[in-house]
Parts: C-alpha cells; structure tokens; sequence
C-alpha cells in the first residue's frame, strides 16, 4: 500500500517529535503506550429517503489504534495511529463528517474504502509557561475539542494553547488542515483547501459552579477558486466559495457538561454572532455558456443560540429539555462535531440527532430527553427532537441525509443525472426523530491523565447508538416514511 506525501510527513514527523529531541529522547521517567481495539458494526438505511438505489450500509469494521504517550519535565509527546479493515464502507470514528469520502467525480481523491490507514495525532507539548498545572501549549496534528463540540471538536494541525485551572479556563490557538493523513483520502473537502482558523475562549467561574465566558473564531480563506469550464462534467472537489468570516458569542452554564456534577439543577445557554463575506463561483448560464461574472461577493452574517436545562431526580436519573436555533445566512467553523454530555451522561451524544445529524444553519430544534447512570457501570439516553427550518425558502446546511433529484432520459428512461433534492419552498417542518444511546463500561483508569483531550472513552466498554428519523413536509411526499443510523461499538484496550 502506497502512503500519499503527507501520510508519509505525519509518520516521520511523529518519530521525529518523539525521540529527536535531547529532551524527550530521555522520556524513561514516564513512558505510556498501548493499543485501542475497536469493532463497529453499522447498520443505515434510507439516508436517501428511497430517492436512489443502494446507499444503505450494513457490515463490521475492525479499527486498531496504536498509541505512544511520553513526558519528560514540562514537555510531552503523543502519537497515534489507526488501521481500519471492513466488511463495509463502516464509520467507526465519530469524528467522521457525513459527507467525508461521499463525493463522487472523476477524482476520486475523497472516496472512502473499506481497508485504510491513518494517523490520527503527533504532537509535543509543553507546560512550563506559567506555574499552574493545568497549562499545556501543544504543537502537531491534535484532538481540540470544547465542552459542547459545536466549536471545536476535530483533529488538526493546530499550534494550540490551554489554561484550565479551578476559577479560570482559557484556549488560544492558530489551525489549519493540510491533509486527512488518510491512505484513502489523498484530497481535502473543498472547504478545507487553504483555510486558516484564529480561535480563543475564556471563561470563568463568578460563583461555585457557575460559569461566563466569551469565545471567539474566525477564519481566513484565500483559497483559488475553481471556476466551471463549458462542455466540461462540474467537479464536486472543485473549491466554490473563499472569504473570511468571524463569530464571537457569550456562554453561561453550570458546569453541565462535567460528570463531577452532582447538581439538583443544571442549564447551559450561548449566543453567537457570525459575519463575514464571501466569494462565490457563478455557475455556467443555461445555454452552457460562461457567465458575465464569474462569481459574486457578498457580505454574510447571522446568530445562533443553544439554550437547555436537566433536572436531577435522584442520583441516577436525569430528564430535561434542550432548545437551538439558527438564523438562515448562519453557518459554523467546520470543526464541531456537535457531540457533548449535554444528556448528563459519559456518552457524548449528538445535540442534533444520530440520525439527521445537522449543522446549525437555516434550523431550529426542540429537544426533550431522559438519562440514566448506575454508578461506573452503566449509563443511558433516551432523546426526542423535532426540526423545523428557520426560512422555508432556503436550503439547510449539511446532515445526514442524503436525498436527490434524478434527472431520467424521456424516450429510454436511463437516468441522466441525479442532484440534491431541493426542500418544498414554503415547508419548514424537517422532521422528528428519537435516539437511544445505551453503554456498559468495563475497566476504568487505564490512561495517563494527559490524554484526556485525545482519546474519546476512557474505559473499554460496549455501546449501542442509534437514531430513527422521520421526515416532515419540506422533503416532499415523494420520499419514504422513515431512515435510520444504528451502531454497536466495542472498545477494548490493551
């Protein structure tokens, strides 16, 4: 198997970090390693409501990931890797954006395989800037993630810093991704293509447990932009749209996202701000011809809020509800996951569906849910959501469906082509869907407490997550009924 360039940088980067410098070459004092067996099995059906055929997914994968650990004095080092094997085209990384590998052209730079290998991080770290313990400054490809993952929650090329103490937690950090690192992924979305991210949070605590903070992104993106050429099949790698954007926003909460929590009551509530402009490629004229413009600027911008609240009823059960909204032009960064412990649990689960899976653009949610924790042992999340659009005569941002609009040929009925289906203008219920999110942990505090960020589940355990979606009046009366996304997760560490 051939590694692309930046595989190959990755491996040597990761061996260059851990061993070339004087300092950690004698990382003997504290030395970690081990390896994270995971197996997936996935089954999805009807992710394009029935408006094709295929699609669907069932099938196990079989994901390995080795992982080295070192520190010496304030500095650090990490690297892990994966291989992944399949029966199918499986998702076993929740980081995993839906859309990753689904292009289809004549490059074929973002198709996924069933068989690949990765390197997931490589990074040092260094925490002798101030005296506190709880500061890291972190150089490599590495996890960022924020509370509620609808920031960040990814892993990137990032010079990033981190101060988390008792009354004060702050980031700092400059990202940019230069390559998946991906055997079968040689290509970067379009969206990625020279985009640089400028991030910083703060947040402290004004009274026990009671915490405001301010955050703040934005991104600069002076990638080239490629323009369609007449006569020529579009290609879906082809970069449509640069600019800049900037987002600030205001949180409060009570530490809700912290499993230390043992509160009666907790909420969580945000506020962003999102503008910007932006270039936008026009496309070819109806006659096939080039336009007079070959593309538009504009200026963007729009808000977002998350507001939620979950009331303790004994130390095992939670319930609570959960609202968000999001303006028609608002978007986010690109590096959330939306994954978070909002349901009080150690499960992260996603704050827009394991099935639909939505970003925050054009899209307003309801959201009620109960949870259940026995001790270390267990836990559990029931969760219910509707989705409406905010504007029923604009598209919504990305998800997990993955409807189109075939085109076939009047005479043989060959299918010509196919497009995303457009939403009913008019329309803006998106539908509902319930989740069930279900874990047995086994064994605990196997890890170095400085891994915290990087590795998702600090136990081996199984896990079964799964969402059914119900599709509302903006997809028409065309598409089927019901989709669903399920999965069963085993994680073992050695």
């Amino acid at each position: 198997m051939k590694l692309n360039p930046f595989v190959q940088a990755g491996i040597g980067l990761t061996f260059a970090l851990l061993w070339s410098c004087p300092t950690l070459a004698a990382m003997t004092d504290t030395r970690n390693y081990g390896l994270e067996v995971k197996v997936t099995g996935q089954s999805e059906d009807d992710s394009d409501l029935g408006t094709k055929s295929g699609g669907d997914v069932n099938g196990v994968g079989l994901d390995l990931r080795p992982w080295v650990y070192g520190e010496s004095g304030n500095w650090s080092a990490y690297a892990m890797g994966q291989a992944v094997t399949a029966t199918d085209i499986i998702e076993t990384d929740t980081l995993q954006s839906d859309t990753q590998g689904a292009q289809s052209s004549g490059n074929n730079g973002r198709q996924s395989k069933k068989n690949y290998l990765a390197m997931r991080e490589f990074w040092i770290g260094y925490s002798g800037l101030t005296p506190y313990p709880g500061e890291q400054l972190k150089l490599g490809r590495q996890r960022l993630r924020n509370d509620d993952g609808q920031w960040r929650d990814t892993n990137i090329e990032a010079l990033n810093w981190t101060f988390d103490t008792t009354l004060l937690r702050a980031n700092v950090g400059v990202a940019e991704r230069f390559s998946e690192y991906r055997t079968d992924l040689t290509e970067l979305a379009p969206k990625d293509k020279d985009r640089l991210h400028v991030f910083g949070d703060i947040a402290t605590q004004w009274t026990p447990g009671q915490w405001v903070g301010l955050r703040a992104h934005h991104t600069h993106d002076d990638g080239k932009l490629d323009f369609p050429t007449p006569g020529e099949a579009p290609d879906s790698l082809a970069k449509k749209q640069n600019g800049d954007l900037s987002w600030l926003g205001v949180e409060a909460n009570s530490d809700a996202y912290s499993l230390k929590n043992r509160n009666t009551v907790n909420y969580w509530a945000s506020l962003t701000g999102m503008s910007g402009n932006r270039d936008t490629v026009n496309p070819l004229n109806a006659d096939g011809s080039r336009p007079i413009d070959a593309s538009k600027n504009g200026d963007v911008s729009g808000w977002a809020t998350d507001l939620g609240v979950r009331l303790r009823l004994d130390p095992q059960w939670q319930v609570g509800a959960a609202y968000a909204r999001a303006s028609a032009d608002y978007e986010q960064n690109g590096l959330q996951s939306n994954r978070s412990n909002y349901t009080g649990t150690r499960s992260r689960v996603h704050r827009f569906g394991e099935a639909f899976r939505s970003d925050m653009n054009n899209m307003q949610s309801a959201t009620l849910f109960g949870s259940w924790m026995l001790q270390d042992d267990y836990d559990a999340s029931l969760v219910y959501h509707k989705f409406w659009r905010v504007d029923g005569n604009k598209p919504v941002g990305n998800n997990g469906i993955n409807a189109v609009e075939n085109n076939y040929d009047d005479v043989t009925g060959a299918l010509l082509s196919s497009t995303s289906l457009p939403l009913v203008d008019g329309k803006t219920d998106l539908g509902q869907e319930v989740d069930l999110v279900v874990t047995k942990y086994f064994k605990q505090g196997l890890l170095p407490a400085g891994l915290s960020q990087s590795i998702d589940e600090p136990s081996a355990l199984v896990r079964f997550r799964g969402g059914v979606f119900k599709p509302g009046d903006a997809y028409g009366k065309q598409v089927d009924s019901y989709m669903h996304r399920a999965f069963v997760d085993v994680i073992w560490r050695f």
